[in-house]
């Protein structure tokens, strides 16, 4: 990987890594807790076609972990403002886990600079989610958290972490090794702080709190590509078809015996997954009146109901003869 880079965004530090100088920009971000590592073995792939930026969100990694806002549209503003610090219009926005919940707010918030969309068994698309996470949101986890990086503690989930790759199904063990990865980055008490205000703006104890479920009719005429494990031990693979199906003409990609991070245990599958789409696609163009006829006719519009559908019935044109209309899949 290149060098990390860090960049002062709003006074605060936000550290970041460039790769590759191809015309398609891929912004990669990562999960609650984790870091722009966690795209290593992917990276320097998808970087021989593409430019690749992969940042350390805010609260994590070696960014700042300042008393700050950390909710999903706090994120989606500060990479559009690192995006407008690095000279960079618009990107194919990759987001896993709590990062594809960001990069679907990113794509709401700011559909001018989205050419693209990638979900990488994304928050925000139902309300289940692991145990572990959801007792994480419960009070006391700050002090939970603290005594579990105390030294017998550590032993005794490394040791958990060992026989679960010796006896657990590869999927499980593979997601039970980056639990330990995220929870070793969480010996800094300013980045367990910032991991669990994340955590409580995204999660309770009965389960997910965001949703782009209300929103994703707007994700119609954006190129959409969902990746999901069927063995996912996080979030359901389930709810790798309610993306499908609330993003009208998303692609599919569910890999077999894959865990919660696809891009780390399959990643020759993945990143042929993220080519196919980027060159089989045509970057979504943006348009005022499109948007507002969206916003205006979505109470009549259902999730298995597309736009042009809707025009047809109604006998209406459409407000754009979409010169950048998507290419069919």
């Amino acid at each position: 990987m290149d060098e990390q880079r860090t960049i002062a965004v709003h006074g605060h530090a936000r550290a970041f890594r460039m790769l590759g100088t191809g015309p398609t920009v891929l912004l990669l971000l990562h999960g609650i807790g984790s870091q722009g590592a966690t795209w290593d073995k992917v990276a320097p792939v998808l970087a021989e076609r593409y430019t690749v930026i992969v940042p350390d969100l805010l609260g994590h990694g070696r960014s700042a972990k300042p008393r700050a806002d950390y909710s999903i549209g706090g994120y989606a503003n500060g990479m559009r403002d690192l995006l407008g610090a690095l000279d960079i219009d618009r990107v194919t926005v990759v987001g896993h886990s709590f990062g594809g919940g960001v990069a679907m707010q990113f794509a709401y918030q700011f559909p001018e600079r989205t050419d693209r969309l990638v979900v990488v068994a994304g928050g925000g698309l139902g309300s289940q989610v692991s145990v572990a996470l959801r007792a994480l949101s419960l009070p006391g986890a700050s002090v939970a958290l603290g005594i579990s990086h105390l030294p017998p503690c550590r032993l005794a989930l490394g040791a958990l972490r060992a026989a679960a790759g010796l006896v657990a199904p590869a999927a499980l063990a593979a997601d039970l090794d980056e639990a330990y990865t995220v929870h070793t980055g969480l010996r800094d008490p300013a980045a367990r702080s910032a991991f669990l205000h994340v955590l409580r703006h995204v999660v309770d104890w009965r389960g997910q709190l965001i949703t782009m479920r209300d929103r994703a009719y707007l994700a119609q005429g954006l190129p959409a590509l969902v990746v999901w494990g069927d063995r996912d031990h996080v979030l359901p693979a389930g709810q790798a078809r309610a993306a499908a199906e609330l993003m009208p003409g998303a692609r599919s990609v569910v890999l077999p015996g894959v865990g919660h991070f696809p891009h780390r245990e399959a990643p020759e599958a993945f990143v042929r997954a993220v080519t196919d789409f980027v060159e089989g696609t045509r970057p979504k163009r943006w348009d005022a009146r499109r948007w507002r006829h969206l916003l205006q006719n979505h109470s009549a519009i259902t999730p298995a109901t597309s736009v042009e559908d809707e025009l047809q019935k109604t006998g209406q044109r459409d407000p754009l003869d979409e010169p950048a209309r998507r290419t069919k899949p």
